[in-house]
């Protein structure tokens, strides 16, 4: 069968078409759109992917990526020491940090996942029930997702530090519906959650 696109257009869609969330045909489509930019504009994108890594560290308080180290939220003065906030990933703190929250956050790096071969020691709960000896904190927020793997490192968690004999008192994120949503399209693990973190109204 003849070759219908250009080596270089082809394998750009090969390699936008590994990003997560972005299938053949969104690949495609951004490729063709970057072919319609000037050439100082596509030369500025490959730069930044280029230099996407440079400068970049892990905060050595929360694990979250940063260009210093202790991180901006962790420097923070006004931030509340007294409370850290447990998820998985840096993305989750940019999520969070749009909420009134004001405490510390410590990133796990993932979630266990047996299928994927990520148990408790490829996350950084070694490193978080240190931190929970060390420093005097007297909440516990996880915010790891409401799926099977999230729950099953909160439950993890949770379990680890009742066994050290931590004092600090565990609380969980409440799950439920979110804005929007109807409740026949609801499963029942998210109407549970949603029964149980009711309020009064």
């Amino acid at each position: 069968m003849a070759k219908i696109l250009p080596g270089s257009v082809q394998r750009l869609i090969e390699e936008f078409a590994k990003l997560p969330g972005i299938g053949p045909k969104t690949a495609g489509r951004l490729v063709f759109y970057l072919l319609t930019k000037p050439e100082v504009d596509i030369e500025n994108l490959g730069d930044t992917v280029k230099n996407l890594k440079k400068g970049l560290k892990t905060c050595e308080e929360c694990f979250n990526i940063t260009e210093k180290s202790p991180c901006n939220i962790c420097a923070d003065p006004k931030r509340d020491k007294k409370k850290l906030m447990v998820v998985e990933e840096p993305l989750d703190v940019i999520a969070l940090s749009k909420t009134d929250y004001d405490g510390l956050y410590h990133v796990l790096g993932g979630a266990i996942s047996p299928i994927d071969g990520i148990g408790p020691e490829q996350l950084r709960i070694r490193e978080l029930i240190a931190k929970l000896k060390k420093d005097d904190i007297l909440e516990i927020i996880l915010a790891t997702d409401p799926s099977l793997e999230g729950e099953a490192t909160a439950m993890y968690i949770t379990k680890l530090i009742q066994k050290e004999n931590i004092p600090s008192e565990v609380t969980r994120i409440a799950r439920g519906l979110p804005v929007g949503s109807d409740l026949e399209y609801a499963d029942e693990i998210t109407l549970t959650r949603a029964l149980e973190g009711r309020s009064k109204y």
